[in-house]
């Protein structure tokens, strides 16, 4: 962490001050999950901040400066920039490493949101030897220290891909000749425990309540869902997650 830094209350990190968030973007931008500005500030130093959050693909706002004074209580100069607790890996190298995973499946996690399961299933992803994950940038859990407490420390070790658009990222994944499988009910979809699996692989989940978006499940080649031997409503995704990953690697772990 730069200097100009501090933890807040709620488990989120961030970085003040002009020069240590102009310089966090230049060198590590893949960090930066949002950035925030007081609102009514024009000036040089905020103009430079701005150019390179559009140029790095950066999401932005101007708030209240009662709202910076609860990021940070110090001199934050009208600018914070809030930091995942990791390094994120580009996807591009994500599905190159994929092949050589001693169990070659992604798992793809369409705008799940509490960072708890994300840590779950990082964990479980890493202790089964998947490859990795993908996030959404925009909508996704925020992977602080709570993301890390609940995977056990697990998700700085296991690579994590950051997307802005998770459409595009799961179609690059099918163009890389991954096989796609979407955790949903539908029309076609098979019993997970007589499904055998094409490796390599992405597992796509979807949000704890909505599920998988129309626009990311259509790049799916197969739908799956578990099947349930009492009446019951469901289960959640890191539960979910977990019984899917441990029966990919009980059938195409090395």
């Amino acid at each position: 962490m730069q200097g100009n830094d501090r933890q807040a209350g709620d488990g989120k990190l961030y970085i003040v001050g002009n020069k240590p968030v102009l310089e966090l973007l230049e060198g590590d931008s893949g960090r930066v999950d949002f950035v925030y500005f007081r609102k009514g500030r024009h000036d040089r130093h905020l103009e430079e901040i701005i150019a390179l959050c559009r140029e790095r693909k950066v999401p932005f706002k101007a708030v209240p400066v009662k709202d910076l004074d609860r990021m940070y209580r110090g001199n934050h100069q009208g600018v914070a920039a809030r930091c995942a607790a990791l390094e994120y890996t580009p996807l591009e190298k994500l599905i190159d490493m994929v092949h050589s995973a001693p169990v070659p499946l992604i798992v793809a996690l369409d705008q799940v949101q509490d960072p708890g399961n994300v840590g779950a299933l990082a964990r479980t992803v890493f202790a089964l030897g998947g490859a990795g994950i993908i996030v959404c940038r925009h909508h996704g859990a925020y992977l602080g220290t709570g993301a890390v407490r609940s995977s056990a420390g697990a998700i700085n070790q296991l690579p994590v891909a950051k997307a802005g658009n998770m459409a595009q990222a799961v179609q690059q994944c099918a163009d890389s000749g991954l096989t796609i499988y979407c955790a949903q009910k539908s029309d076609i979809s098979g019993n997970a425990f007589e499904t055998e699996f094409k490796a390599p692989a992405v597992l796509v989940l979807g949000n704890e309540e909505k599920g998988i978006r129309p626009g990311v499940a259509k790049y799916g080649d197969y739908d799956i869902e578990i099947p349930f031997a009492r009446d019951f409503d469901s289960l959640n995704v890191a539960q979910a997650g977990a019984i899917l990953v441990s029966e990919f690697a009980r059938q195409t772990g090395k």
